[in-house]
């Protein structure tokens, strides 16, 4: 069996949410009639589509078939050269697969969104606002932060100033709000502010915000401690002027008793004193002097008497770094990776490794978090997909910043709060160390998705498990490295 192929053009271009065509021509230089059946492979298969699928030929007869590639305007569209390939496989010999290659470039583009979290903030000397800014685009942002406001009556921290952020991922920036006059007296005052993302030739984004400056004192509390301060001042006038002239009874009633008269003193006798009559006791004893043995019996009786029983210590948590850590004790020098999923309404499962099964598949349940944890990778990168309700186009977003652990550190991706969003999926890879990281997840009322790795070596730096529509969720997954 012999096949010629040639696909027109070899390279073509294509605009995320865009469309292109590549042409694909063949003869059948065999000597039987063949069927051939076509087959997209490679990063860009979920976005082609061949038409048609399957094509007969006589020898010596030449066909076509066409590629139409349609990638999204994500993230997931990597700008520039992107390798593609499509499987012809004849029917009459199997195992004669052709496989010709060409190459797709994807245009760049750029899509910033910003917003406040939360809008407007309180305080009297400050407020603490943070600016979510998200790559929508499919090329790193490099961007700066300033904040800015009319009459100049706030004064701005901004941390970090300058941001750079991968394509799907999200940065968060930290602002302190300082106003530069504090209001003592009187009711909070609204003051309106900029914060402006920047970047190189383009208009910036502005995100506008509200700061409410409270009083230090209400006006009601600064009138009635004027009003106090005012009557006190006036009593202790009114008591200075007015002071009454205060004499003791009990003194004019001893005089008149005694006739107004005192009787003189005793002389002093030159006699020697004499001792004390019997029956007179001696006084008590200073406060603080030492009592003598026993005085104080049964006074601490029961003093530690009856102590709380100690509590049992409870049993840590075995989470995905202590079952890495006891496998890595058990078979050092080998590579692996524990996990665990939190599901929603029921928490944490317990931790299983090395490809076995996280979750419950076909239940329902969907996941909110994964715990994980390796050794002898370098550690672990992730972030955790969920839906985005702003989406016009129905697809999720990354709304936090990657988490990075290192070997035998737990690495949470994802949210365990009770309204958490459940994940459609999350990106995983390892850090390096001659490893790689394959996964396979379980889509909602669909089924287990095809082993997929990450590959430094071909530019793929992460591998990504589950799915990117807004209405699924993963309910079980699977790792190894």
């Amino acid at each position: 069996m012999s096949l010629w192929t040639s696909l027109e053009p070899a390279s073509a271009t294509v605009d995320p949410g865009g469309s292109t065509t590549v042409r694909l021509r063949l003869r059948n230089t065999g000597d039987v009639v063949d069927e051939y059946r076509f087959e997209a492979v490679g990063p860009l298969a979920p976005w082609a589509v061949v038409e048609p699928q399957a094509l007969r030929l006589y020898p010596g007869t030449t066909g076509s078939v066409e590629l139409t590639f349609a990638p999204p305007r994500t993230p997931d569209a990597t700008a520039g050269p992107n390798p593609y390939a499509v499987r012809i496989t004849p029917t009459e010999h199997p195992e004669a697969t052709t496989v010709p290659e060409g190459n797709l470039t994807i245009t760049p583009f750029t899509e910033v969104r910003a917003e406040l979290v939360p809008p407007t903030v309180k305080g009297l000397f400050r407020g603490r606002p943070r600016l979510a800014v998200d790559n929508l685009g499919n090329t790193k942002l490099t961007a700066s932060v300033s904040g800015s406001d009319n009459g100049d009556q706030l004064s701005y921290d901004i941390h970090p100033s300058n941001v750079q952020i991968e394509p799907g991922r999200a940065a968060f920036v930290r602002t302190t709000l300082k106003p530069r006059q504090i209001i003592w007296f009187g009711s909070a005052e609204r003051r309106p502010y900029t914060l402006a993302v920047q970047r190189s030739g383009v208009t910036p984004l502005d995100v506008e915000g509200t700061y409410v400056q409270r009083g230090f004192l209400p006006r009601w509390l600064a009138a009635f401690l004027s009003v106090s301060v005012a009557l006190a001042v006036a009593f202790v006038m009114l008591w200075i002027a007015y002071k009454p002239d205060v004499r003791s009874a009990a003194t004019e009633k001893a005089q008149e008793a005694a006739g107004g008269t005192l009787p003189p003193a005793a002389s002093p006798s030159p006699e020697a004193p004499k001792a004390p009559p019997a029956g007179v006791t001696a006084p008590p004893a200073a406060a603080g002097t030492q009592q003598p043995d026993g005085a104080g019996d049964g006074a601490g009786d029961g003093a530690g008497g009856g102590g709380s029983e100690e509590k049992e210590a409870e049993a840590p948590e075995r989470t995905a770094a202590t079952a890495v850590q006891r496998l890595a004790a058990d078979e050092p020098g080998k590579r692996h990776i524990c996990y665990r999923v939190h599901a929603a309404g029921q928490g944490w499962t317990d931790a299983v490794c090395d490809g076995e099964t996280a979750g419950t598949a076909g239940s329902g349940t969907p996941l909110t978090a994964v715990n994980i944890a390796v050794s002898g990778t370098n550690g672990t990168s992730g972030g955790a997909f969920v839906p985005d309700p702003a989406s016009t186009e129905g697809k999720g977003h990354y709304p936090e910043p990657w988490t990075n652990a290192a070997d035998g550190i737990d690495n949470y991706v994802g949210s365990t709060e009770e309204d958490a969003p459940d994940m459609m999926g999350f990106s995983i890879s390892v850090d390096g160390g001659g490893g790689t990281v394959c996964q396979t997840s379980y889509v909602h009322d669909d089924t287990w998705l095809g082993l997929a790795c990450d590959d430094p070596g071909v530019g793929l730096d992460f591998t990504y498990a589950g799915t990117h529509d807004n209405k699924l969720w993963i309910e079980a997954v699977r790792l190894t490295v």
